[in-house]
């Protein structure tokens, strides 16, 4: 199948680009919900009067630890139903969350519904990955990926800075009147734009047994659990850093108002690491540049990190935003490499796999990047550690999943 025969059913036929932009943008969702929030914090701290000001970066974390809670069952659910019920229904319950922020009066209640919004996308997420996975295999799925995560990195590069502007309209309630309209736009553009991936005669029966042998084909699948465990150790500095960034920027750096122009500096990283490696990947291989990349990824943390103990416990923002864009770009081209390779032996329950991969992933990040944010004591040190112990982990997982050999381009199937 070309690019260009994507999908087609008689109501809908669908370009190359069109498939891409509506699978980034289903992914995209979570990005924007979350880095959309970052310049609101101070705003929502002050007006529930929270205690501790490490506790406003729980917007964050409430809503990925309900990303990763909804996982599980959208895979499962969308290998049984299809893939374009369960997207439905999961931008349906992010939509009505996102209406219920609305009327939030307690900071426990917005916590609630941020976890509420973070179920509902879920579903993007998971079958969305399944819905690439249906189409691709291999080096052409981590490829299709890549231009995903091309226009993925767009809205994180300028969610701050569209938060930013539209609580210059009104309180920071207006930003989930924003992420109302978005999430009931792209509901839109999926029903009526992407056909069904799953035909009913692939659909398997939704049973306790049929589940039970599909999770443990996940579980038991080399290459499957050691590249999730590994993306959920990297995903988890990434969310640390977006919970301090608002604070370190300010904080540290004193940026003030310059500080969503310095998050879209370094996130433009992502985006160059997601076209090197969609222009890469077919003719190199998806392990020689996700290992390298790896690599890459802990020689920087540790550099940095050397830098701040030693040399100067407050780098120049230049200096800071430079080595943070390498570890950014590092991990653009892990991501697509590695949940290519995770999903490549698990074709025939592409759903149920996205799920596993998705919920360990987000879970372990979710954790990970909280901790590492919840260490934030006005320095840059706990990120940079954070950085450096969760990617020698990340490392020491894919070196026990190949055997010990990084870098090569051919792996035999794993059992």
């Amino acid at each position: 199948m070309t690019p260009r025969d994507v999908a087609s059913t008689s109501q809908s036929s669908l370009s190359f680009g069109e498939f891409v932009a509506i699978i980034a943008m289903l992914m995209a969702l979570t990005a924007l919900a979350v880095d959309i929030m970052l310049p609101a914090l101070p705003a929502i701290d002050t007006y529930f009067n929270i205690a501790d000001d490490n506790d406003r970066q729980l917007v964050v974390t409430a809503y990925m630890l309900g990303f990763a809670a909804g996982q599980p069952f959208y895979g499962p659910l969308s290998d049984r139903f299809g893939r374009k019920p369960m997207l439905i229904l999961g931008l349906a319950i992010f939509v009505l969350a996102t209406l219920g922020t609305l009327f939030a009066e307690s900071y426990a209640t917005l916590l609630l519904l941020r976890a509420a919004q973070g179920i509902g996308s879920a579903s993007p997420r998971v079958v969305g990955l399944a819905v690439v996975r249906d189409r691709f295999g291999g080096r052409d799925m981590a490829r299709v990926m890549s231009f995903v995560m091309m226009v993925f990195v767009t809205l994180p590069m300028i969610a701050p800075a569209l938060g930013s502007g539209i609580m210059l309209l009104g309180d920071w309630r207006l930003i989930f009147v924003a992420m109302l309209l978005v999430g009931a736009a792209i509901a839109a553009w999926t029903q009526v734009r992407l056909p069904e991936t799953r035909p009913p005669e692939e659909r398997e029966p939704l049973s306790v047994r049929w589940l039970g042998r599909a999770l443990k084909m996940t579980v038991t699948t080399r290459e499957t659990l050691g590249y999730t465990i590994a993306v959920a150790f990297i995903f988890g500095p990434l969310l640390g850093y977006i919970n301090s960034a608002q604070q370190i920027f300010i904080e540290v750096f004193e940026l003030g108002h310059l500080f969503p122009l310095f998050f879209a500096i370094i996130s433009a990283a992502l985006a160059l690491a997601a076209y090197l490696n969609g222009r890469l990947v077919v003719r190199i291989g998806m392990r020689p540049l996700a290992h390298a990349a790896l690599v890459g990824f802990v020689a920087t943390a540790a550099v940095h990190l050397a830098f701040v103990l030693f040399v100067d416990t407050v780098p120049s923002i230049w200096l800071f935003c430079g080595l943070l864009a390498a570890n950014l770009f590092c991990f653009g081209i892990m991501m697509p490499n590695f949940n290519a390779m995770a999903m490549e032996p698990l074709g025939m329950i592409a759903g149920t796999a996205s799920s596993f991969i998705g919920a360990i992933t987000t879970a372990g990040g979710a954790v990970f990047g909280w901790y590492v944010g919840y260490l934030y004591n006005g320095t840059i040190v706990p990120l940079l550690a954070g950085y450096l112990v969760l990617g020698v982990l990340a490392l020491i997982v894919v070196l026990l999943t190949e055997r010990g050999r990084l870098f090569q381009p051919h792996h035999a199937p794993a059992h």
